[in-house]
Protein backbone atom coordinates (compact mmCIF):
# COMPACT_ATOMS: atom_id res chain seq x y z
CA UNK A 1 0.00 0.00 0.00
CA UNK A 2 1.46 3.35 -1.06
CA UNK A 3 1.92 6.34 1.18
CA UNK A 4 -0.57 8.53 -0.74
CA UNK A 5 -3.67 6.57 0.21
CA UNK A 6 -2.47 6.47 3.81
CA UNK A 7 -2.13 10.24 3.90
CA UNK A 8 -5.57 10.63 2.30
CA UNK A 9 -7.18 8.35 4.89
CA UNK A 10 -5.43 10.24 7.69
CA UNK A 11 -6.65 13.62 6.41
CA UNK A 12 -10.19 12.25 6.09
CA UNK A 13 -10.11 10.96 9.63
CA UNK A 14 -8.91 14.35 10.89
CA UNK A 15 -11.71 16.10 8.95
CA UNK A 16 -14.32 13.69 10.34
CA UNK A 17 -12.99 14.24 13.81
CA UNK A 18 -13.23 18.03 13.34
CA UNK A 19 -16.69 17.74 11.85
CA UNK A 20 -17.87 15.76 14.83
CA UNK A 21 -16.53 18.28 17.35
CA UNK A 22 -17.92 21.40 15.62
CA UNK A 23 -21.62 22.05 15.10
CA UNK A 24 -23.32 24.89 13.30
CA UNK A 25 -27.02 25.45 13.74
CA UNK A 26 -29.57 28.11 12.91
CA UNK A 27 -31.23 30.05 15.69
CA UNK A 28 -34.55 28.66 16.96
CA UNK A 29 -33.50 25.14 15.97
CA UNK A 30 -32.51 22.28 18.33
CA UNK A 31 -29.11 20.62 18.68
CA UNK A 32 -27.64 17.59 20.45
CA UNK A 33 -24.00 17.73 21.57
CA UNK A 34 -22.60 14.18 21.89
CA UNK A 35 -20.73 12.89 24.95
CA UNK A 36 -20.10 9.13 25.47
CA UNK A 37 -18.24 7.48 28.34
CA UNK A 38 -17.45 4.05 29.80
CA UNK A 39 -17.31 4.97 33.47
CA UNK A 40 -20.87 4.08 34.38
CA UNK A 41 -19.98 0.45 34.92
CA UNK A 42 -17.56 1.13 37.75
CA UNK A 43 -19.44 2.55 40.75
CA UNK A 44 -22.92 3.98 40.39
CA UNK A 45 -22.80 6.06 43.52
CA UNK A 46 -19.65 8.00 42.64
CA UNK A 47 -20.44 8.94 39.02
CA UNK A 48 -20.25 12.70 38.25
CA UNK A 49 -21.16 14.35 34.91
CA UNK A 50 -20.69 18.04 34.17
CA UNK A 51 -21.27 20.23 31.09
CA UNK A 52 -19.47 23.59 31.00
CA UNK A 53 -19.66 26.51 28.56
CA UNK A 54 -16.45 28.48 28.00
CA UNK A 55 -17.34 32.07 27.25
CA UNK A 56 -13.70 33.14 27.25
CA UNK A 57 -10.33 31.80 28.41
CA UNK A 58 -11.03 32.85 31.97
CA UNK A 59 -14.83 32.79 32.15
CA UNK A 60 -16.98 29.66 32.08
CA UNK A 61 -20.35 28.68 33.46
CA UNK A 62 -22.05 25.38 34.29
CA UNK A 63 -24.83 24.25 31.98
CA UNK A 64 -26.05 20.97 33.56
CA UNK A 65 -24.58 18.48 36.08
CA UNK A 66 -25.28 15.10 37.63
CA UNK A 67 -23.95 14.49 41.12
CA UNK A 68 -25.01 12.43 44.14
CA UNK A 69 -27.77 10.78 42.18
CA UNK A 70 -29.43 14.09 41.20
CA UNK A 71 -29.60 16.20 38.00
CA UNK A 72 -29.14 20.00 38.21
CA UNK A 73 -30.39 21.75 35.04
CA UNK A 74 -31.18 25.24 36.34
CA UNK A 75 -27.64 26.47 36.87
CA UNK A 76 -27.69 28.95 33.97
CA UNK A 77 -30.48 31.49 33.91
CA UNK A 78 -30.22 32.06 30.13
CA UNK A 79 -30.51 28.32 29.37
CA UNK A 80 -32.90 27.37 32.14
CA UNK A 81 -35.59 25.02 30.86
CA UNK A 82 -33.85 24.51 27.50
CA UNK A 83 -31.08 21.99 28.41
CA UNK A 84 -31.28 18.32 29.36
CA UNK A 85 -29.54 14.91 29.04
CA UNK A 86 -30.74 13.15 25.91
CA UNK A 87 -30.58 9.50 26.96
CA UNK A 88 -29.46 7.12 29.70
CA UNK A 89 -26.46 9.09 30.94
CA UNK A 90 -25.72 6.45 33.59
CA UNK A 91 -25.20 3.76 30.95
CA UNK A 92 -22.72 5.81 28.94
CA UNK A 93 -24.59 8.43 26.86
CA UNK A 94 -24.31 11.85 28.52
CA UNK A 95 -25.13 13.88 25.39
CA UNK A 96 -26.53 17.40 25.89
CA UNK A 97 -29.68 18.62 24.16
CA UNK A 98 -30.40 22.34 23.72
CA UNK A 99 -33.73 23.47 22.28
CA UNK A 100 -34.71 26.84 20.73
CA UNK A 101 -31.13 27.91 20.13
CA UNK A 102 -30.14 31.50 20.71
CA UNK A 103 -27.09 33.41 19.63
CA UNK A 104 -25.92 33.46 23.27
CA UNK A 105 -25.71 29.62 23.20
CA UNK A 106 -22.74 29.75 20.84
CA UNK A 107 -19.33 28.85 22.31
CA UNK A 108 -17.08 25.96 23.39
CA UNK A 109 -18.70 23.18 25.43
CA UNK A 110 -16.77 20.70 27.60
CA UNK A 111 -18.26 17.44 28.84
CA UNK A 112 -16.48 15.98 31.94
CA UNK A 113 -17.21 12.52 33.32
CA UNK A 114 -15.59 11.33 36.57
CA UNK A 115 -15.96 8.03 38.43
CA UNK A 116 -13.70 6.14 40.82
CA UNK A 117 -10.77 8.41 40.11
CA UNK A 118 -11.02 8.11 36.34
CA UNK A 119 -11.81 10.99 33.91
CA UNK A 120 -13.18 11.28 30.40
CA UNK A 121 -14.11 14.43 28.55
CA UNK A 122 -15.17 15.83 25.18
CA UNK A 123 -14.78 19.24 23.62
CA UNK A 124 -17.41 20.58 21.18
CA UNK A 125 -17.68 23.95 19.46
CA UNK A 126 -21.19 25.23 18.78
CA UNK A 127 -21.90 28.02 16.32
CA UNK A 128 -25.35 29.58 16.18
CA UNK A 129 -26.22 31.63 13.12
CA UNK A 130 -29.26 33.89 12.68
CA UNK A 131 -30.86 34.43 9.34
CA UNK A 132 -31.44 38.06 8.41
CA UNK A 133 -34.43 39.76 9.92
CA UNK A 134 -37.09 40.86 7.47
CA UNK A 135 -35.46 43.80 5.68
CA UNK A 136 -36.96 47.24 5.34
CA UNK A 137 -37.35 48.67 1.84
CA UNK A 138 -37.83 52.36 1.05
CA UNK A 139 -37.36 54.93 -1.72
CA UNK A 140 -35.31 58.12 -1.83
CA UNK A 141 -35.72 60.65 -4.63
CA UNK A 142 -38.44 61.98 -6.96
CA UNK A 143 -40.78 59.74 -8.91
CA UNK A 144 -40.68 61.94 -12.03
CA UNK A 145 -39.49 61.28 -15.53
CA UNK A 146 -35.84 62.16 -16.03
CA UNK A 147 -35.08 62.17 -12.29
CA UNK A 148 -32.99 59.76 -10.18
CA UNK A 149 -34.36 57.32 -7.62
CA UNK A 150 -32.54 55.34 -4.93
CA UNK A 151 -33.81 51.95 -3.71
CA UNK A 152 -32.75 51.19 -0.12
CA UNK A 153 -32.78 47.84 1.70
CA UNK A 154 -31.49 46.85 5.14
CA UNK A 155 -31.96 44.11 7.77
CA UNK A 156 -31.82 45.11 11.42
CA UNK A 157 -30.31 41.82 12.66
CA UNK A 158 -28.72 38.62 11.42
CA UNK A 159 -25.37 36.87 11.37
CA UNK A 160 -22.83 38.67 9.26
CA UNK A 161 -22.10 38.77 6.45
CA UNK A 162 -25.47 39.63 4.94
CA UNK A 163 -25.71 40.08 1.19
CA UNK A 164 -28.41 42.09 -0.58
CA UNK A 165 -29.75 41.64 -4.05
CA UNK A 166 -32.39 43.64 -5.93
CA UNK A 167 -34.59 42.26 -8.68
CA UNK A 168 -37.70 43.29 -10.53
CA UNK A 169 -40.99 41.34 -10.33
CA UNK A 170 -43.21 41.22 -13.41
CA UNK A 171 -46.98 40.84 -13.54
CA UNK A 172 -46.60 37.03 -13.46
CA UNK A 173 -44.56 37.20 -10.20
CA UNK A 174 -41.39 36.22 -11.98
CA UNK A 175 -38.00 37.74 -11.28
CA UNK A 176 -36.47 39.99 -13.91
CA UNK A 177 -33.28 41.96 -14.28
CA UNK A 178 -33.13 45.58 -13.23
CA UNK A 179 -33.45 48.32 -15.91
CA UNK A 180 -30.25 48.95 -17.89
CA UNK A 181 -29.87 52.41 -16.33
CA UNK A 182 -29.69 51.00 -12.76
CA UNK A 183 -26.44 50.99 -10.79
CA UNK A 184 -25.59 49.02 -7.62
CA UNK A 185 -23.63 50.75 -4.89
CA UNK A 186 -20.55 48.54 -4.36
CA UNK A 187 -19.86 49.85 -0.87
CA UNK A 188 -23.51 49.36 0.08
CA UNK A 189 -25.12 46.51 -1.90
CA UNK A 190 -28.47 47.28 -0.34
CA UNK A 191 -28.66 50.48 -2.41
CA UNK A 192 -29.55 50.60 -6.10
CA UNK A 193 -29.68 53.84 -8.10
CA UNK A 194 -32.18 54.18 -10.95
CA UNK A 195 -31.09 56.97 -13.32
CA UNK A 196 -33.09 58.86 -15.93
CA UNK A 197 -36.47 57.48 -14.88
CA UNK A 198 -38.99 56.63 -17.59
CA UNK A 199 -42.37 54.95 -17.70
CA UNK A 200 -40.50 51.68 -18.28
CA UNK A 201 -39.04 52.05 -14.78
CA UNK A 202 -42.48 51.66 -13.22
CA UNK A 203 -42.97 48.30 -11.49
CA UNK A 204 -42.52 46.18 -8.38
CA UNK A 205 -38.99 45.77 -7.00
CA UNK A 206 -37.87 43.11 -4.52
CA UNK A 207 -34.86 43.05 -2.18
CA UNK A 208 -33.44 39.71 -0.96
CA UNK A 209 -31.27 39.68 2.19
CA UNK A 210 -29.26 36.46 2.49
CA UNK A 211 -26.67 34.88 4.77
CA UNK A 212 -25.60 31.31 5.57
CA UNK A 213 -28.66 30.79 7.79
CA UNK A 214 -31.33 31.78 5.28
CA UNK A 215 -32.95 34.72 3.56
CA UNK A 216 -35.76 37.25 3.90
CA UNK A 217 -37.34 39.59 1.35
CA UNK A 218 -39.21 42.87 1.06
CA UNK A 219 -40.87 44.65 -1.88
CA UNK A 220 -41.48 48.26 -2.91
CA UNK A 221 -43.64 49.79 -5.65
CA UNK A 222 -42.16 52.33 -8.07
CA UNK A 223 -44.61 54.50 -10.05
CA UNK A 224 -43.03 57.10 -12.34
CA UNK A 225 -45.22 60.12 -13.15
CA UNK A 226 -45.22 62.55 -16.06
CA UNK A 227 -43.98 66.03 -15.19
CA UNK A 228 -46.82 67.47 -17.31
CA UNK A 229 -49.36 65.53 -15.31
CA UNK A 230 -47.95 67.01 -12.14
CA UNK A 231 -48.42 70.54 -13.54
CA UNK A 232 -51.96 69.76 -14.61
CA UNK A 233 -52.80 68.36 -11.20
CA UNK A 234 -51.33 71.42 -9.50
CA UNK A 235 -53.30 73.73 -11.83
CA UNK A 236 -56.51 71.82 -11.18
CA UNK A 237 -55.97 72.07 -7.44
CA UNK A 238 -55.34 75.82 -7.71
CA UNK A 239 -58.45 76.23 -9.84
CA UNK A 240 -60.58 74.41 -7.32
CA UNK A 241 -59.20 76.55 -4.50
CA UNK A 242 -59.88 79.78 -6.43
CA UNK A 243 -63.39 78.63 -7.34
CA UNK A 244 -64.24 77.82 -3.75
CA UNK A 245 -62.87 81.20 -2.64
CA UNK A 246 -65.06 83.04 -5.18
CA UNK A 247 -68.10 81.02 -4.17
CA UNK A 248 -67.56 81.87 -0.52
CA UNK A 249 -67.12 85.54 -1.42
CA UNK A 250 -70.40 85.61 -3.38
CA UNK A 251 -72.26 83.94 -0.54
CA UNK A 252 -70.80 86.38 1.96
CA UNK A 253 -71.75 89.43 -0.15
CA UNK A 254 -75.28 88.08 -0.61
CA UNK A 255 -75.70 87.61 3.12
CA UNK A 256 -74.39 91.10 3.86
CA UNK A 257 -76.73 92.62 1.26
CA UNK A 258 -79.75 90.91 2.81
CA UNK A 259 -78.71 92.04 6.27
CA UNK A 260 -78.30 95.64 5.05
CA UNK A 261 -81.72 95.61 3.39
CA UNK A 262 -83.37 94.25 6.52
CA UNK A 263 -81.61 96.91 8.60
CA UNK A 264 -82.87 99.70 6.33
CA UNK A 265 -86.42 98.36 6.50
CA UNK A 266 -86.27 98.31 10.30
CA UNK A 267 -84.82 101.86 10.54
CA UNK A 268 -87.25 103.55 8.09
CA UNK A 269 -90.26 103.78 10.53
CA UNK A 270 -87.98 105.13 13.24
CA UNK A 271 -86.82 107.99 10.97
CA UNK A 272 -90.42 108.97 10.14
CA UNK A 273 -91.36 109.07 13.82
CA UNK A 274 -88.40 111.32 14.58
CA UNK A 275 -89.37 113.97 11.96
CA UNK A 276 -91.11 117.18 13.19
CA UNK A 277 -94.88 117.26 12.87
CA UNK A 278 -96.06 119.39 9.99
CA UNK A 279 -98.03 122.58 10.94
CA UNK A 280 -101.77 122.36 10.74
CA UNK A 281 -103.80 124.82 8.77
CA UNK A 282 -106.59 126.60 10.63
CA UNK A 283 -109.73 126.79 8.61
CA UNK A 284 -112.18 129.71 9.05
CA UNK A 285 -115.74 128.57 9.10
CA UNK A 286 -118.24 130.82 7.41
CA UNK A 287 -120.76 132.56 9.63
CA UNK A 288 -124.01 130.67 9.92
CA UNK A 289 -126.01 133.82 10.72
CA UNK A 290 -127.07 136.06 7.83
CA UNK A 291 -128.83 138.66 9.97
CA UNK A 292 -125.69 140.87 10.52
CA UNK A 293 -125.67 144.34 9.09
CA UNK A 294 -124.07 144.85 5.76
CA UNK A 295 -122.15 147.84 7.07
CA UNK A 296 -120.44 145.76 9.72
CA UNK A 297 -119.56 143.17 7.15
CA UNK A 298 -118.18 145.81 4.82
CA UNK A 299 -116.29 147.58 7.59
CA UNK A 300 -114.69 144.43 8.83
CA UNK A 301 -113.68 143.45 5.30
CA UNK A 302 -110.79 145.87 5.28
CA UNK A 303 -109.72 144.82 8.73
CA UNK A 304 -109.76 141.11 7.80
CA UNK A 305 -107.79 141.80 4.66
CA UNK A 306 -105.11 143.49 6.70
CA UNK A 307 -105.09 140.60 9.21
CA UNK A 308 -104.95 138.05 6.42
CA UNK A 309 -101.93 139.83 4.90
CA UNK A 310 -100.11 139.77 8.25
CA UNK A 311 -101.02 136.14 8.77
CA UNK A 312 -99.76 135.26 5.30
CA UNK A 313 -96.45 137.07 5.95
CA UNK A 314 -96.03 135.18 9.21
CA UNK A 315 -96.67 131.85 7.53
CA UNK A 316 -94.12 132.71 4.83
CA UNK A 317 -91.43 133.46 7.44
CA UNK A 318 -92.29 130.28 9.32
CA UNK A 319 -92.01 128.23 6.17
CA UNK A 320 -88.64 129.77 5.27
CA UNK A 321 -87.32 129.14 8.79
CA UNK A 322 -88.25 125.45 8.63
CA UNK A 323 -87.73 124.39 5.04
CA UNK A 324 -87.53 120.72 5.86
CA UNK A 325 -91.11 120.57 7.08
CA UNK A 326 -93.53 119.70 4.35
CA UNK A 327 -97.17 120.68 4.90
CA UNK A 328 -99.52 117.78 4.79
CA UNK A 329 -101.08 117.20 1.44
CA UNK A 330 -104.80 116.69 1.20
CA UNK A 331 -106.58 115.09 -1.63
CA UNK A 332 -109.15 117.01 -3.59
CA UNK A 333 -111.97 114.94 -2.10
CA UNK A 334 -110.87 115.75 1.47
CA UNK A 335 -110.64 119.50 0.62
CA UNK A 336 -114.11 119.52 -0.81
CA UNK A 337 -115.48 117.77 2.24
CA UNK A 338 -113.91 120.17 4.74
CA UNK A 339 -114.32 123.54 2.96
CA UNK A 340 -117.55 125.40 2.24
CA UNK A 341 -118.00 127.36 -0.94
CA UNK A 342 -118.08 131.11 0.01
CA UNK A 343 -121.17 133.16 -0.74
CA UNK A 344 -121.12 135.57 -3.63
CA UNK A 345 -120.94 139.26 -2.63
CA UNK A 346 -123.01 141.96 -4.39
CA UNK A 347 -120.41 144.67 -4.95
CA UNK A 348 -123.02 147.19 -6.27
CA UNK A 349 -124.94 147.26 -3.02
CA UNK A 350 -121.70 147.60 -1.09
CA UNK A 351 -120.71 150.69 -3.09
CA UNK A 352 -124.07 152.24 -2.49
CA UNK A 353 -123.67 151.75 1.22
CA UNK A 354 -120.33 153.67 1.13
CA UNK A 355 -117.93 150.73 1.33
CA UNK A 356 -114.42 151.14 0.03
CA UNK A 357 -113.10 148.57 -2.43
CA UNK A 358 -109.73 147.05 -1.39
CA UNK A 359 -107.74 144.76 -3.65
CA UNK A 360 -106.66 141.63 -1.75
CA UNK A 361 -104.11 139.21 -3.19
CA UNK A 362 -105.25 135.70 -4.01
CA UNK A 363 -105.15 133.32 -1.05
CA UNK A 364 -105.86 129.76 -0.47
CA UNK A 365 -109.48 128.89 -0.29
CA UNK A 366 -109.18 128.04 3.32
CA UNK A 367 -108.43 131.69 4.24
CA UNK A 368 -110.93 133.62 1.98
CA UNK A 369 -113.04 136.42 3.50
CA UNK A 370 -116.60 135.44 4.09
Amino acid sequence: MSALPILFLASCSVWLSKAQTEFKRVAEENVTLPCHHRLGLLEQGSLDIEWLLHISETVQKAVITYSGGRVYDDLNEEQKGRVSFTSNFLAGDASLQIISLQSSDAGKYICKVKNAGQYEWARITLKVVEKPSKPKCWLEGELLEGKELSLQCRSASGTAPISYRWQRINEEDRAEHLPPTSRVNISNPGQVLLKNLTQMSTGLYQCIATNEAGQETCVVQVTVQHAQNIGMIAGAVCGVVVGLSLLLLVVRLTIRRKEKKRYEEEEAPNEIREDAEAPKAHLVKPSSSSSGSRSSRSGSSSTRSTANSASRSQRTLSTEATPHITPPQYSQREAEGKETEPKKVDYTNLMKMGATLVMVPAQSRAFQTV
